[in-house]
């Protein structure tokens, strides 16, 4: 009997959160949310593309690095993913049937100039995205287009050295533009870098990101960083100057901040807590609000850290 009670007892419990849930279901909906907000699904392009070899892609650091043995668990990588190459069609109609308003993907560097150097674009590339920007745009889908996902074409990283020379700002201006050219008419969001954060201090610190290097994490983080403030730089500077007028569009990037609270109200704990911040979203942000990195930063890294020239701007 005792047993008996137990369970039903249980099972009156878990129908009374399963009502509480859909109760909490059925008062949420989109007119609690302001009316601009804007509900929708986000990719990169090497999680999802695959078609590593079609349609002229060259290959990307991520590439390379899926296929060096122990990087990746299982000895997974993107060569083909979810198919989305060859399956955009079909992707974007359940975007579509799931009712979302946009749709934020990554173009591939490698794919929209295969070695990286902006000579030549692949216009077999260059089609396909116009192909998927014309069919969210039939589903009603606004396009929100993110220039880098981290995974930068292999040539670069290996001619030059990737984010590690101040040559690839050029390289990324060359690419940027040659997007903005292409597909602007129709996108009116764009993103210059995806948590550019992730590829200095995994890519370039602790190496379990591509390019995966660890071997100088005392400045080589600091300098990719620095180059990849100065390139969202020049695609802000080249889309405001020359395209925004005609395309009216909108352009700014993405940082990621792992956010830290003080343990007490102990003033070496508020201290401690914002120097994590200063470290994470200011290392980004501040430079571009005011020209220059966070003070503690300065401080602490000494030369280390890369100085911003009088004629910096973003």
């Amino acid at each position: 009997m005792e047993k008996k009670t137990m369970m039903s007892d249980c099972k009156k419990k878990l129908l009374n959160e399963i009502n509480s849930l859909e109760e909490k279901q059925q008062f949420l909906s989109r007119s609690h949310f302001p009316p601009h907000f804007v509900f929708g699904v986000a990719t990169s392009a090497y999680q999802i593309e695959g078609g590593c070899k079609d349609g002229g892609r060259g290959p990307s650091i991520w590439d390379s690095f899926s296929h060096t043995k122990g990087k990746i668990l299982h000895g997974s990588n993107g060569d083909v993913a979810v198919d989305h190459f060859h399956r955009y069609l079909e992707d974007i109609d359940l975007i579509a049937k799931l009712g979302f308003d946009a749709y934020r993907f990554s173009l591939s560097w490698s794919r929209v100039f295969p070695d990286g150097l902006g000579t030549k674009a692949n216009d077999e590339g260059i089609a396909f995205y116009n192909s998927i920007i014309n069919a969210l745009l039939e589903k009603g889908i606004q396009p929100y287009v993110t220039l880098y996902h981290w995974d930068l074409p292999l040539h670069l990283q290996e001619s030059i050295g990737g984010w590690l020379n101040k040559e690839i700002v050029k390289y990324f201006a060359v690419y940027a533009e040659t997007c903005f050219a292409s597909f602007g008419d129709r996108v009116k969001n764009w993103i210059t870098l995806n948590e550019p954060l992730q590829t200095s201090v995994k890519g370039y610190d602790t190496g379990s990101f591509a390019p995966g290097r660890h071997e100088e994490s005392e400045t080589e983080p600091y300098l990719v960083a620095h180059h990849q403030i100065l390139a969202h730089s020049a695609a802000v500077s080249i889309y405001r100057s020359k395209y925004k007028e005609n395309q009216g569009g909108q352009i700014g990037f993405v940082v990621d901040c792992e956010w830290a609270e003080p343990n007490s109200d102990k003033i070496e704990d508020k201290i401690a807590a914002a120097r994590r911040l200063e470290f994470q979203i200011g290392w980004y942000l501040h430079p571009i609000y005011y020209g220059e990195y966070p003070e503690v930063m300065r401080e602490i890294l000494g030369d280390r850290l890369p100085k911003f020239s009088e004629l910096f701007y973003c």
